[in-house]
């Protein structure tokens, strides 16, 4: 199984271009089985009212689109979304806590589904967490609550995905790395960051699974398009998520 995390910035690129065809040709040149995206708008006026969600997604040929507002004002919303190409299930969606009492920061949520692949259901959960340092660390401690991944309906395998506005070292990726494997530090390749996709200098954008799942490859993906079509560039992991059993007896 393939996935790609990716902050698409609302199809804004780094030429001040907005388009939703472009961040998909970037999707299709990872070959991506399953995009979790970030930074989504849906019927937003700054957009042109358009729904990126379902653009993209029409765009690859997506069998489901999963989207999930963190913020909505009216008929204008803003957040994540899964696409996959094989069947899924939504299993959760929700607004993670929010920091600032005179200043409130900006609304974050998750999503959460299940896609079955040979006969194994892996859950896969897509996030975007704030700025602020005390709002991330509350935000993560709820994603891995009873609530979220600590839920008995989200036993692995699973898959934590997301800009996540930490660096490694930093105590929200800590938190991450005491329960799941980081995608990039799981194989022989060095780490590369993600931002600012023109000049790479931050690791924030991450993929972390449960033990069970063996990690085949991770790479950011820097092709010419993805460097221009948002200010982030995606991070692709190639997966096994089959039983350790079935992966010794191939």
């Amino acid at each position: 199984m393939r996935l790609v995390t990716y902050n698409i910035r609302r199809c804004l690129g780094t030429d001040g271009q907005l388009s939703p065809k472009r961040i998909a040709e970037v999707i299709a040149e990872c070959d991506a089985d399953i995009a979790a995206l970030q930074e989504v708008d849906v019927g937003r006026l700054r957009s042109g009212s358009m729904d990126q969600a379902h653009e993209i997604g029409t765009h690859l040929g997506a069998s489901a689109i999963h989207f999930h507002p963190a913020l909505q004002i009216e008929d204008e919303r803003y957040g994540d979304a899964i696409l996959t190409r094989g069947s899924s299930r939504l299993k959760k969606v929700g607004l993670l806590p929010r920091g600032g009492i005179f200043r409130p920061a900006e609304p974050r949520g998750a999503l959460w589904i299940e896609v079955e692949l040979g006969g194994t259901a892996i859950q896969i959960v897509n996030t975007h967490l704030g700025l602020r340092r005390r709002e991330r660390r509350a935000q993560a401690e709820a994603l891995f609550s009873d609530e979220w991944l600590g839920h008995p309906g989200c036993s692995s395998p699973c898959i934590l995905a997301g800009d996540l506005n930490s660096l490694p070292g930093g105590v929200v990726y800590r938190r991450c790395s005491s329960f799941l494997r980081d995608v990039q530090a799981g194989t022989r390749a060095r780490p590369t960051p993600t931002f600012p996709s023109w000049r790479p200098l931050l690791r924030i954008d991450h993929i972390f699974v449960s033990r069970d799942i063996a990690i085949c490859e991770a790479r950011v993906w820097r092709s010419r398009l993805a460097r221009i079509a948002s200010d982030h560039l995606p991070l692709v992991a190639e997966l096994d998520v089959r039983p350790a059993r079935d992966r010794l007896a191939q």
